[in-house]
């Protein structure tokens, strides 16, 4: 078992660096900083997405056209196998990434 209290605290040496804190049967869960914008990808599985603390723009496509979420801290975003999107924090932000471990 094991107790994980500095999520709040957490930083990265670099942006989109991550504490891993679990593997549950083929999925990745990590702690994210960031305070710079990911790139657009698309996952080969199902992601989930959890906004810690600050605020992040999730741009994301759905035939062709780009939409823009905003996720505060709470919000959840999913993304399913395929599905293209980036992440841009509006500042400095927390976020837990839970994926197939080893995606992008």
């Amino acid at each position: 078992m094991e107790i994980h209290k500095d999520a709040h605290s957490f930083r990265a040496p670099k942006a989109w660096g991550a504490k891993d804190i679990a593997l549950i049967e083929g999925a990745s869960v990590r702690l994210h900083w960031t305070d710079k914008p990911y790139v657009w990808h698309k996952n080969d599985g199902s992601e989930v997405f959890v906004v810690l603390a600050g605020i992040v723009d999730m741009h994301y496509r759905i035939k062709g056209k780009t939409k823009i979420v905003r996720l505060e801290a709470s919000d959840i975003f999913t993304a399913s196998c395929g599905d293209e999107h980036v992440a841009h924090p509006v500042g400095e932000a927390r976020i837990l990434v839970i994926e197939k471990s080893g995606s992008i």
